[in-house]
């Protein structure tokens, strides 16, 4: 029964170290913007949102569920 619970254990652990590997690589990948960059892309961003240049299609939220009756 040891042996088991040591396999399950170590596979475990494998498995939370290649995830940490995984959200390294992509952390990594991420371009790292200086700040009055980002404030300008995203102020360029509104301005096309509100003039109507986005990218696409605005979709509605979903249908609220109606209330439970008790």
């Amino acid at each position: 029964m040891r042996p088991r619970w040591k396999l399950l254990g170590l596979a475990g652990v494998a498995g939370v170290a290649a995830t940490g590997v995984v959200v390294a690589r992509k952390r990594r990948a991420h371009v790292e913007l200086e700040p009055d960059e980002l404030r300008e892309r995203l102020r360029a961003r509104l301005a096309e949102v509100e003039r109507g240049e986005s990218a696409g299609p605005a979709t509605p939220p979903p249908p609220s569920p109606p209330p439970a009756s008790a």
